[in-house]
């Protein structure tokens, strides 16, 4: 029997490094999912805010201390970054489905707006909320 010989292609796309550069419609898939998870986790934070709140004042202060503090505004800005770029690219999986938007031109500049209207979004909530 002969031994294969080895090729010098990889072996596979998700190799990213010097054989796979990433692409903004890979990015923005990773994106997706990713913030799909954060989504779920962060839910759990509405949950136990929810709770604190239906346990008592004491109870609730006690979370309010740690929902105030730096690294809780960091998490809720973060949750609320993910909440509005889930929902701007699901809008545009939405088009997708319908059979719109497959040119390449149009997947690019719709990435690029999802990417700005999460953006703007997530900042005009800040803004409304801490006027």
């Amino acid at each position: 029997m002969s031994k294969p010989t080895e090729s010098s292609r990889p072996l596979s796309p998700f190799m990213i490094g010097p054989y796979y550069r990433p692409q903004l419609t890979s990015m923005l898939s990773i994106t997706h999912r990713a913030t799909g998870v954060g989504l779920a986790l962060g839910t759990l934070l509405v949950v136990c805010w929810l709770m604190a709140a239906a346990a008592g004042q004491s109870a609730y202060a006690e979370f309010s201390t740690h929902a105030t503090a730096w690294y809780g505004q960091l998490l809720l800005i973060g949750w609320t970054w993910a909440l509005m770029f889930h929902l701007c690219n699901g809008i545009r999986h939405l088009f997708w489905d319908a059979g719109k938007g497959f040119e390449l031109d149009t997947v690019y500049a719709t990435g690029y707006a999802v990417i700005a209207a999460s953006l703007g979004l997530t900042a005009g909530i800040f803004v409304l909320a801490y006027i």
